[in-house]
This record gives C-alpha cells, sequence and structure tokens, in this order.
C-alpha cells in the first residue's frame, strides 16, 4: 500500500500531528506494517499502522478488545507500581476518531495504531544468553500484569491454537484423507508423533482438571516478540499481541525453547546441525522465573520442565500436517519446505529428550535461586 492511502487510514485516528511520510516495517509474515512519521510542532514523532490479516484473524474486533483490554490493563497496574516507563513497557493503542480500538479501511480492512517505542529494536535471531534471559523476563513480566486482569474470560482469538491432542487428530485427518498422496513420504514422522502419542496431552489434562489454571498468555512467545532496549539490552516491551488469550503459561515457555535454543536455522536440512543449546535453556529459564515465578503454582514449576519440547513437537506436526495437505497454512519456498520443517523441528526434539533430566534439576535449581517463597 502506498503511504498516499495510509496517509487517509492515519487522518481516521486521533493522532494530533501532521502526517509525514510511511514505509513498511519489521519482519512479520501475517499482518502488514508500516511506521509512519508525523510532525507535531517541529518534533518528529513516530507511530506503527497495521493492517490485521482477516485470512488468520477471522473477528478483528473481538481480537481487538482482547489487545484494548489487556494493553489497558497492563498499564495501569504499571501506573500503580509508579514505574516511570510504563508507556515503554506496555504497547499503547492509538483510538480511532470515533473512540473505537481500530478502524475499517473503503474495503472492509480492519487497521489499528500503536505509539512507536523509541529506543529499542526486535531482533530475529538470539544470539546470547543475555538476549535470551531479558527476553524471558519480559515475557514472564507480561503474564505476571496480566495475570489479574479482571472481567470475562479474553476472545479465543484461534480456537484451540495450543491443544496438542486436537492438533494431533488434524494430523491424523490428513493423514487419513492424504488428499496429495504424500503419506508415503513421511513415514518416519508419522511414526516419531505415534510414538510419543501419550505426550501429547501432558498440559490438556491437567488444564481440564484445574490443576494448572487457565491464563492470559501471549501463545506466540517467538523472541522477536520483544523488544530489548538499545543501550541495556533490557526485554522492555512485548509486543505481537494478536494471539494474546486464555492458555498456559507452559505452553509459552515451551515455545521459547523451541525458537531460542535451537543451534540451527528452522528448516535446515543437515540435521546433524540441530540441538537444544542448554545455555540458552538455562537462560530462559534464569530470566522468565526471576519475573513470573512467584505467581506460578506448584504445578506450573514442575511443568517447566516435563513440557519443554511440547511446543516443538506440536509445531513439527504442525508442519506435517500442511505438507500432507498441500502448504495451505504455511507459506514455502521449496518444494518440501515444511517437510524439512518438520524434520527440523523433530531432531530438536529428540535433543530436548536426551537432555530431559538436566532440564527438570535446573528449573527446579533456578526456581529456589529466584528465592520464591509459597
Amino acid at each position: 500500500m502506498e503511504s498516499t492511502d495510509l496517509s487517509a487510514i492515519a487522518k481516521r485516528f486521533d493522532i494530533r500531528a501532521d502526517f509525514v511520510v510511511a514505509y513498511p516495517y519489521g519482519s512479520g509474515h501475517i499482518n502488514d506494517t508500516y511506521c509512519a512519521e508525523y510532525d507535531q510542532a517541529g518534533h518528529r514523532l513516530r507511530y506503527i499502522h497495521q493492517r490485521i490479516n482477516q485470512h488468520v484473524f477471522k473477528d478483528p474486533p473481538s481480537l481487538m478488545e482482547n489487545i484494548r483490554r489487556v494493553t489497558a490493563h497492563n498499564q495501569q497496574v504499571l501506573a500503580q507500581e509508579g514505574n516511570p516507563e510504563r508507556m515503554r513497557r506496555s504497547l499503547t493503542l492509538v483510538p480511532g476518531m470515533d473512540g473505537q480500538s481500530y478502524v475499517q479501511d473503503s474495503e472492509g480492512h480492519y487497521w489499528r495504531t500503536y505509539l512507536f517505542i523509541e529506543r529499542a529494536r526486535t531482533y530475529d535471531k538470539i544470539v546470547s544468553t543475555a538476549q535470551a534471559r531479558s527476553a524471558a523476563a519480559a515475557f514472564g513480566a507480561f503474564q505476571k500484569l496480566a495475570s489479574t486482569l479482571p472481567g470475562e474470560r479474553l476472545a479465543e482469538t484461534i480456537p484451540d491454537f495450543h491443544h496438542t491432542p486436537k492438533r494431533y487428530e488434524a494430523f491424523r485427518q490428513a493423514l487419513e484423507q492424504d488428499a496429495c498422496n504424500r503419506a508415503a513420504e513421511v513415514k518416519a514422522e508419522i511414526q516419531f508423533l505415534q510414538e510419543r502419542e501419550a505426550d501429547f496431552a501432558m498440559v490438556a489434562n491437567l488444564m481440564e482438571t484445574g490443576d494448572i489454571p487457565e491464563r492470559v498468555t501471549h501463545n506466540d512467545t517467538k523472541l522477536n516478540n520483544v523488544m530489548l532496549d538499545d543501550v541495556t539490552g533490557e526485554g522492555v516491551c512485548v509486543i505481537d499481541l494478536d494471539t494474546v488469550m486464555p492458555g498456559s503459561v507452559l505452553y509459552d515457555f515451551s515455545d521459547m525453547v523451541r525458537t531460542a535454543t535451537n543451534s540451527a536455522m528452522e528448516d535446515e536440512t543437515d540435521l546433524s546441525k540441530v540441538s537444544m543449546q542448554m545455555p540458552m535453556l538455562e537462560a530462559l529459564l534464569e530470566g522468565y522465573l526471576s519475573t513470573a515465578g512467584d505467581f506460578l503454582n506448584d504445578y506450573e514449576v514442575d511443568g517447566l520442565g516435563r513440557s519443554a519440547k511440547l511446543m516443538t513437537l506440536e509445531c513439527g506436526m504442525r508442519f506435517v500436517t500442511d505438507y500432507l495437505n498441500g502448504d495451505r497454512y504455511f507459506k514455502i519456498k521449496r518444494p518440501a519446505h515444511n517437510l524439512d520443517r518438520a524434520r527440523c523441528q523433530f531432531a530438536l526434539t529428540k535433543s530436548i529428550e536426551a537432555q530431559q533430566e538436566t532440564i527438570m534439576q535446573l528449573a527446579h535449581r533456578h526456581y529456589v535461586d529466584a528465592g520464591i517463597s509459597r
């Protein structure tokens, strides 16, 4: 979209400054994101404008109500705590001229606007344990703030997003239908998943019994969804809140493990390069428990190690499912790209499994070291 079109959209938000220019921003693959510069009496201000992908998110008003409630609540708590940087520590929605949290353009597309968070940035690849620790601490702080959100349950923007048993059922249906005649190519992957069927419900069962509480969670804890301060490297603000909805903190932590500890890229074809890096895992535990540890219950603390592999296993299963279905969900750059991704995730799963006992011991140790008392 050209900046002239974006200028027309921008006029519908309550921005009391003059539009100057806008350009594509960030590396996200779902929504269309732009950074826009404005002039306010000689001062240059920046905002983020985003067009919501309605193919992925079917109910933008409910999604935006989730984001409005969570960001407003988090900033209120930060203000009550006297945090002088509350506007940097939580995203701030700019309302439309009608007071809504979004606007619709003439084609029916939904748009939102955030204040731009200055002096911080995201990193597509975490390269140090310090970055992993800072990002994990930011996700933990986000969960803790949202844990006191009042009112009714948030909407599920993508129903059963991390319900692993239902993801397995979707895989089995894709396998049975074999719409693209690809099942014969994935025999090893089928066996891999079948051998781990008993693992899929390790969190879902405890949520059903109430032992693990349903909480407000991020559900997409890639470490590039945390902005790190340009000077201190501290995790400043959690972004990309489209999947903020009811879930388990264990899904969030397990997804951090998946995205931060892999020694290789997500689609690496040389599986000898794939392993779970224990220093990164330990940094995640240390950072996460430093901010989230005091509101977790015993089942959640125990589950941090036990479920560390779950999101890696689930993600690999989703890649296989999409491959069987003809690559309809994940974008691919080459034939069998989704299969390569699945094999990489399964190799990472094996590496996590091989280090399971050490992970459990570290989770307990860092919980104790955090000095948390019940």
